[in-house]
């Protein structure tokens, strides 16, 4: 398995806990790579006052030290591009009834 296709894996145990799906089916992960010595996450929230932003951050950090055994997790939240439900998988649309 490719090396982005196992950490998108490992971040499917990553759910946003209002809305009960995980970030990647979200379409909240919009880059994960890894690097020697670290993994950068580039990532965005649902509405930027998210108020489970440390949580679902803290949660990427903790899943992804957990699978490869790297302390150094670079997450960055960006706000750009806006996250719209169009970026959902359509397993998540269908849970969330956006058809």
């Amino acid at each position: 398995m490719e090396q982005t296709t196992q950490l998108l894996e490992c971040l499917k145990e990553v759910y946003d806990p209002e809305l009960g799906v995980n970030i990647v089916d979200l379409g909240l992960v919009y880059e994960v790579r890894e690097e020697p010595g670290r993994v950068h996450v580039r990532m965005t929230l649902t509405t930027p006052g998210c108020p489970l932003h440390d949580t679902i951050v803290g949660a990427v950090k903790w899943v992804l030290q957990e699978n490869t055994g790297k302390t150094d997790i670079d997450v960055q939240v960006v706000w750009e591009p806006k996250w719209s439900p169009q970026l959902m998988s359509k397993e998540a649309k269908e849970m969330l009834g956006y058809f």
